[in-house]
């Protein structure tokens, strides 16, 4: 009788090991390793992330590079972190992102009078008949929009300078 024990505490333990090995066989192989495209600071970006990106963008734009999707994507994050440092809160990172613009940038852009009054002299054969006063509005939106492209580029340009960043995008 002690013999018949001893067999099935020792198929037991064979069924164990052999359940053991098989779950760490598989956990081995369905392991899925991600490839890193760039680092900001201590944020990965993956291959995965990347391409989902570019497909996207792609879309939208088909001659864009994939150097300037990247690039695009690491301007996100570093904004981002700052708008987050403000604890600024929306729905979507876009509006996020709007938001940081408008508090960041485009509050300190002031227009004077003479500034709206310059661009439409100078450009007075693009609106036709149209007098200032109708596209008064116009122009003044599109001046700050110029503005606070110029101030988002240079204040992107200073987050890059500040922060780690290794790209090792391969074409």
């Amino acid at each position: 009788m002690e013999k018949s024990k001893i067999k099935k505490l020792f198929y037991l333990t064979l069924l164990f090991f052999s359940v053991l090995l098989t779950i760490s066989l598989l956990h081995a192989t369905a392991e899925i390793i991600e490839r890193v495209v760039a680092f900001v600071d201590d944020k990965a970006i993956t291959m995965s992330e990347f391409d989902e990106n570019y497909r996207a963008t792609v879309r939208l734009k088909p001659d864009i590079k994939k150097e300037e999707v990247l690039n695009t994507m690491i301007n996100r994050i570093l904004l981002m972190r700052e708008a987050r440092k403000l604890r600024i809160e929306a729905p979507t990172e876009d509006e996020v992102l709007r938001e940081y613009i408008e508090l960041k940038l485009k509050t300190f852009i002031k227009l004077t009078e003479e500034d709206i009054k310059d661009f439409y002299e100078k450009n007075r054969k693009e609106f036709g008949s149209a007098e200032l006063d109708d596209v008064r509005d116009k122009i003044e939106e599109y001046l700050i929009e110029k503005e606070v492209n110029l101030r988002l580029k240079k204040h992107v340009e200073d987050l890059r300078s500040k922060a780690y960043i290794k790209i090792q995008l391969n074409n």
